[in-house]
């Protein structure tokens, strides 16, 4: 067998400038999936491709070994990860072609990004792209200690992905083509993960002290910035003809859910318990969803429902407001611009008296971790 894996990780690094054989990959696939077979051999031989000096071999490699991270049995990405290094190309480059001094540039993004996600299963101790997601989730569930450092691997992993940077024009032949289509799937995954990641965090924000706050701030901040980034990428998609129902929309948190956290951190520093109402009136992520992704097909959501509290009600459409308890036209205001004129938000929240000026620093941490927690898109 093991001489059969080396002959179908042959036939999927041939110095033909197409992408891997499905054939070829499928042999591999199912060469790792059986338990007595040795991934090591396997990662040995396509390793050894990637010591060549042409650029096609070299790339068709390294898509070999992103496709059996994807779809191959987990061993084989547990075995790249116990390696002290996997690829070292940043210096690679083919002159022997026009082709390979482009193509060169991108075979050193791309090693780096697969270094990165080995990497990031080391430390994570799993593959964060298809860890389990939603409420129940391993991000949604992770304490503050553990995510704060995980979200930092998944940083580093999102930025070496984000940095393949290719323009449709870019996307000259098979391989690359084929380099791109997965990464543009691991974007998706990792995002996700990222997003739920970020949600906790939001949840433990008003709970966390001064120093993790500070780290928190510096993620989120992060953040928004990637996700710009990620909207860009996504657009590339678009435009060399992946289906669009495959592409989400991802939209921008507002600023006033920033500026909310900046506020907590600074009454910190002074040592001040109590928030005025802008950190629970403001503090919402209608962008971010528990689905962190709007269907680009789709002009907007057709209904959104939030339901966190037992006590109190509100129905909302923009033409009523009607809420006794909280100065809710500012959380209206929030969910008007995500919402189609005729959509219904019910909101639930604790009773308060009328003359509270402000609300205290528990109902306001309870509140927004429960409105952005349980936030749907239907």
């Amino acid at each position: 067998m093991g001489a059969s894996a080396s002959k179908a990780a042959l036939g999927a690094t041939t110095d033909e400038p197409s992408e891997p054989e499905p054939k070829h990959l499928a042999d591999l696939i199912q060469y790792i999936n059986e338990t007595n077979m040795s991934v090591k051999h396997l990662a040995d031989v396509l390793s050894e491709k990637t010591r060549s000096s042409s650029w096609v071999v070299v790339f068709k490699a390294l898509v070999t070994v992103h496709h059996l991270m994807v779809h191959g049995n987990e061993r084989f990405i547990q075995h790249l990860a116990s390696r002290n290094s996997l690829f070292t190309l940043h210096n690679f480059l083919d002159e022997s072609v026009i082709e390979g001094y482009a193509m060169s540039t991108f075979i050193r993004r791309y090693s780096k990004y697969l270094n990165e996600k080995s990497l990031a299963y080391r430390l994570i101790a799993s593959d964060i792209t298809k860890v389990k997601r939603g409420t129940d989730g391993m991000m949604r569930t992770m304490n503050t200690k553990d995510l704060l450092n995980t979200l930092r691997v998944i940083q580093t992993q999102f930025d070496a992905l984000l940095s393949f940077n290719a323009d449709p024009h870019e996307l000259t032949n098979g391989v690359i083509r084929a380099a791109f289509m997965l990464l543009f799937k691991d974007s998706l995954h990792l995002f996700a993960a990222y997003n739920d990641g970020i949600l906790n965090l939001l949840g433990k924000y008003f709970d966390m002290k001064r120093n993790q706050c500070e780290e928190s701030l510096d993620i989120y901040i992060k953040f928004l910035g990637r996700t710009t980034k990620l909207a860009q990428s996504l657009k590339v998609a678009e435009q060399v003809g992946i289906d669009q129902e495959k592409i989400p929309y991802v939209t921008e948190a507002p600023l006033s859910l920033l500026e909310a956290l900046k506020q907590h951190l600074a009454s910190l520093e002074k040592k001040n318990d109590i928030l005025p109402p802008y950190s629970l009136q403001h503090a919402l992520m209608p962008s971010i969803p528990n689905n962190p992704f709007v269907k680009a097909s789709a002009s907007r959501p057709s209904s959104a429902v939030v339901s966190a509290f037992k006590d109190g009600h509100f129905w909302w459409n923009k033409s009523a407001v009607e809420y006794p308890h909280l100065h809710i036209s500012h959380l209206a205001a929030c969910f008007s611009s995500f919402c189609a004129p005729h959509d219904t938000i019910h909101i639930e929240v604790p009773k308060q008296k009328d003359s509270d000026p402000y609300v205290k620093k528990n109902d306001a941490v309870n509140s927004l971790h429960r409105l952005i927690y349980i936030f749907q898109v239907k």
